[in-house]
This record gives C-alpha cells, structure tokens and sequence, in this order.
C-alpha cells in the first residue's frame, strides 16, 4: 500500500488508477488520511468479509416498516394502538406481581 499527498493524486491520478490495480493508495492531506483508493473487487471482498454490525439493524428496521405500510393505513394504526395496550397490560402485570 502506497501513500501520497494529495496534491500528489491531483497531479497523477492517471498513474494512480493503474497503480490501483495492484495496490491500494492511501490519499494524505496535511498529514491526516484522507482517502483510500482500491479496486471494486478488492472493496468487495472487504465489505464482505467484514460485515457492518448495523446492516441486520437496519433491515430489521426495514422490515418492520415494510410490515407497517403493508397494513394499510388504518391497520397500521391498528396494530400500533395493539401493541400499545400489550405493553401496558405487562407493564401493569409486572407492577401487581412485584
């Protein structure tokens, strides 16, 4: 892995893309790492082999919302006025068995 400024980018970035090809650039600007160049395959294979912890969080969150709209408007006002009593009703039951 390879370092340059990036003014050094600016001025080469053709050179940089082939350069790319074997190896990642490290982009630098006042000291401080900037930006990371690599190939597509090789971000890829980053990605994957180290999943972010918020993805399954975020489809969770997805479908739940798909779910909600899949109700229709009136059913999701429903289900939500539901699982509000439920969860009162346990919080109550937890309360009484104290």
């Amino acid at each position: 892995m390879i370092t340059v400024t990036s003014m050094e980018a600016q001025n080469r970035f053709g050179q940089l893309l082939d350069t790319v090809q074997r190896e990642p650039v490290i982009i630098t600007r006042h000291g401080r790492t900037v930006a990371l160049m690599m190939t597509p395959e090789v971000f890829q294979a980053q990605t994957q082999a180290h999943p972010q912890p918020q993805d399954a969080f975020v489809q969770a969150g997805l479908n739940a919302i798909a779910v909600f709209r899949g109700a229709g408007k009136q059913g999701s006002v429903a289900q939500l006025l539901q699982d509000r009593q439920a969860d009162r009703l346990a919080e109550l039951r937890k309360e009484t068995s104290a």
